[in-house]
């Protein structure tokens, strides 16, 4: 099989084109140049929102088309165009956040969806991927595959969710741990929604799917306590009532990254209907795993976890901490 994955050196990229080497195929990967793709795959240059940005694509085949962009609808637009002659399947990897808001628990593929147009420029994530979506359908047609994850965590993050909380138990003393304990949390691992594309391709699949694990695959205790517990941390989880952390201000999902508290948002970005991808083969590996193989990967990288610049720093300042810790 022949895969072209535009984008393909960092975090879903990068795990999508891992998996294919992995599996034998023929990889090239289409970015900007400023990070190295895995080695065995072939790169290619090019900024999508340039001119002539896409004429490194102008010729060539591939079986697979595997597309992260977050952008500008257009740029999904241009590609998709100029590849839909010379490209077997599309996958375009969207977001379950192009659901309109909020979305009552356990809804699934036929939720009400934002307005989006494969013609604007940038407006925010939500409408830019609905409208990456359009694109890719209006070149592939049945042919493009529209996989919608939630959280996404896992080796190669770099928008600091699971990073921060590593790094946080590292080090140690007491910590605010957002409650309730047996809280559910839904999300997919990167590699796992990187197995999961690529079947779906190769089996010819199209439409939209949920790509994340099943509600309360693992709870906010258990998260926790893994990632203190694969770190060596003497870390004090501080369990602490949701309604407390609000009131101080700490804002859920941004300060604490993972959590949500009970409610609208929770039912919306930690309960989402997901059976149509597990009926495809889906298949979500134990938080156990996600937790310590993203810590060995972080300690490659000497502890410092990379960040997207195009996205804001996460995690909760220390005097804040503190001073609910205090009480």
């Amino acid at each position: 099989m022949r895969l072209l994955t535009l984008g393909g050196t960092e975090f879903v990229g990068r795990a999508v084109t891992e998996e294919a080497l992995g599996r034998g195929w023929e990889v090239t990967v289409f970015n900007r140049g400023r990070h190295e793709p895995a080695p065995g795959a072939r790169a290619l240059h090019g900024d999508r929102l340039a001119a002539d940005g896409l004429s490194a694509l102008e010729q060539g085949e591939w079986d697979v088309v595997v597309d992260t962009w977050s952008g500008a609808p257009t740029a999904v637009r241009d590609a998709a165009r100029l590849l839909a002659g010379r490209a077997g399947h599309y996958v375009y990897v969207s977001t379950c956040s192009v659901y309109s808001y909020p979305r009552a628990a356990g809804l699934g593929e036929d939720a009400a969806l934002v307005d989006g147009s494969p013609d604007a420029g940038r407006v925010d994530y939500a409408q830019d991927k609905r409208g990456g979506e359009l694109a890719a359908v209006g070149a592939f047609g049945d042919r493009a595959l529209l996989a919608r994850p939630g959280l996404i965590l896992g080796p190669w993050e770099n928008i600091g969710r699971l990073p921060w909380w590593l790094l946080r138990m590292v080090r140690g003393g007491q910590v605010l741990a957002p409650g309730p304990r047996d809280l559910g949390l839904q999300y997919i691992d990167a590699r796992d929604m990187a197995v999961w594309c690529l079947d779906a391709a190769e089996q010819g699949l199209g439409g939209a799917y949920n790509v994340v694990s099943r509600p309360g695959h693992t709870t906010m205790g258990e998260f926790l306590e893994t990632c203190a517990r694969v770190t060596g941390s003497d870390a004090e989880l501080r369990w602490t009532d949701p309604q407390r952390i609000l009131e101080a201000g700490i804002r859920p999902w941004m300060d604490l990254p993972v959590w949500l508290p009970p409610g609208e948002m929770h039912e919306t970005l930690h309960q989402g209907g997901v059976e149509k991808a597990f009926a495809a083969g889906l298949r979500c590996r134990p938080v156990e795993e996600t937790v310590a193989d993203t810590w060995t990967w972080l300690q490659s990288l000497g502890g410092v976890a990379p960040q997207r610049p195009d996205r804001p720093v996460l995690g909760l300042d220390p005097e804040t901490e503190a001073k609910v810790l205090r009480g």
